[in-house]
């Protein structure tokens, strides 16, 4: 560890961080705090668990008008997974700190999230950064697939944690295209790690990706492919 350097980001340094990234893209907002009212009352918000994607994955599948509660399952996921990397690369590129989500909470029933309370490790005192980046996203998506309500392919579920990453990467690259040689590689690393292996391959230097399953929307009314989808072969 460098002398006078704690490990650990203050929780005004990692807010600060989030707030600047926040500006990229919709998906790159995390807001940090409390809810201004207190502990969010039941059923609109809370922290992350299983009965709580539940619900708003059953929003998804009535917006979608499909009767088939794995696609909102899967559609949900994939949208919660972007919302996490997103920010999560941009603050460990950008500022140098990679946000710890362990206090993340949902915003009032909907998609959006908050870390409750901020908090996170310098990139410079990070070991093994791909590992780190890997376990805090992975932990917290964990958390609400371990009663989805209805079975959906584990395969599926870690190929919309593969296409979010690298779709999230693409984005940042282009409003920052002086990181792309450490986005890449990062991208690149975490794509081997863990659940991520065997689920895609990235096809050219703009972070395009072809996954080797399918998140399902085609499945929805009026649905097409996605631009990674592995029907698109």
């Amino acid at each position: 560890m460098t002398a006078g350097r704690d490990a650990r980001a203050s929780a005004g340094e990692v807010a600060e961080a989030l707030g600047d990234v926040a500006a990229l893209d919709g998906f790159f907002v995390l807001r940090t705090g409390v809810a201004e009212d207190g502990p969010t009352a039941p059923g609109r918000g809370g922290r992350l668990t299983a009965e709580c994607f539940t619900g708003l994955a059953r929003q998804v599948t009535d917006r979608y008008a499909t009767d088939e509660a794995r696609i909102g399952v899967s559609i949900a996921h994939l949208g919660l997974a972007a919302r996490l990397w997103s920010p999560v690369l941009a603050c460990t590129l950008i500022h140098g700190i990679v946000p710890d989500l362990s206090t993340l909470e949902w915003i009032d029933g909907g998609p959006a999230v908050r870390l409750a309370h901020p908090a996170g490790r310098r990139v410079a005192q990070v070991p093994r950064l791909a590992d780190a980046v890997y376990e805090e996203v992975i932990a917290a998506l964990a958390a609400v697939e371990s009663d989805l309500g209805v079975k959906v392919a584990p395969r599926l579920l870690d190929g919309n944690i593969a296409s979010a990453l690298v779709g999230s990467a693409a984005v940042l690259l282009r409003a920052r295209p002086d990181l792309r040689t450490a986005l890449t590689a990062l991208t690149t690393e975490l794509l081997g790690r863990g659940r991520l292996v065997g689920t895609g391959r990235i096809t050219g230097p703009a972070l395009t990706f072809r996954r080797r399953s399918c998140c399902l929307y085609y499945r929805t009314p009026g649905g097409g492919k996605c631009g990674d989808c592995c029907l698109n072969d």
